[in-house]
């Protein structure tokens, strides 16, 4: 039989561009509605898209994982860890090198944390893969923005009631002293934390798959790095792949990364697909 796994990369509110209709009243500010902290532009036609297609195959996928960023409010990535060299917080969509925590530009707001931190940067950057971002606060664990597109998740819970199969979650980013845009390690494994570590379990899970469908959020950092850390695990690399391009979208101003990112991988294999079709090719 031929199996067909649906991955779905961190697919939460705080990505999604969501209209007034799915932003809820928000109690602790009469008149105003929630806001996802994050939105991606076109990320919620990508998950309408994504539901509708669970909607209309979802019987010929044998499972479903989605990933879930998983963040601390206090965490690395956040301007809540973060002040300038005169103790004035920072702005979101700071970049920050370790020559900035060195020369004072930039620095941890415990300053007991300084060592760590420039240890932390200088394995980054050593990676070359990114710089280092400070995002809004973003995926904060328990919040409205941590859940899934609603959409989505009623798509794929009609999706389990069908099939009677569950939907697989994979929390990832919860140790707040390294990014984690992958669902297969952390940017920077961490010794001390198996959660930063290879998901050895979930490469095993995909890898019996013959085809490996990725949808999700956002196509230039959490998908992209997730994909190119999956397929240096795969056997056979990216030549199981479908990447879902109108059911992922870059962040502004990461255009470029994420068309080098669907290049690279075509070029060694993967296949560039709209979810029309994909509803038209895959095997019943």
């Amino acid at each position: 039989m031929f199996k067909q796994h649906l991955l779905i990369i961190d697919p939460q509110n705080d990505f999604c561009d969501l209209p007034p209709g799915f932003r809820p009243p928000d109690p602790l500010l009469q008149g105003t509605h929630r806001a996802p902290a994050l939105p991606v532009a076109g990320a919620h036609a990508d998950m309408l898209r994504l539901a509708t297609l669970i909607d209309a195959i979802g019987d010929r996928f044998n499972a479903i994982t989605i990933t879930l960023d998983s963040h601390q409010r206090l965490d690395i990535a956040h301007p809540t860890f973060w002040q300038d060299g005169d103790g004035t917080p920072i702005a979101p969509f700071t970049q920050i090198r370790a020559v900035d925590v060195a020369n004072g530009r930039y620095m941890p707001r415990d300053p007991a944390a300084t060592a760590r931190v420039l240890d932390y940067l200088g394995a980054l950057e050593a990676k070359g893969r990114y710089v280092h971002m400070v995002w809004p606060v973003h995926c904060e664990i328990g919040s409205w923005g941590h859940a899934v597109h609603d959409s989505l998740r009623s798509a794929y819970n009609r999706w389990e009631e069908r099939t009677l199969g569950i939907v697989a979650k994979v929390v990832k980013g919860t140790n707040p002293w390294t990014e984690h845009y992958s669902a297969i390690e952390a940017e920077v494994p961490l010794d001390e934390d198996a959660s930063t570590q290879a998901n050895a379990p979930l490469v095993a899970a995909l890898d019996v798959a013959d085809r490996i469908v990725v949808a999700g959020e956002a196509g230039s950092h959490c998908v992209r790095a997730t994909v190119e850390h999956l397929v240096a695990r795969l056997p056979d690399g990216a030549t199981r792949l479908t990447l879902l391009t109108d059911c992922m979208s870059a962040v502004a101003g990461f255009e470029t990364q994420y068309r080098d990112f669907l290049t690279d991988m075509q070029t060694r294999g993967a296949r560039l697909a709209t979810s029309l079709d994909l509803a038209a090719a895959s095997p019943a």
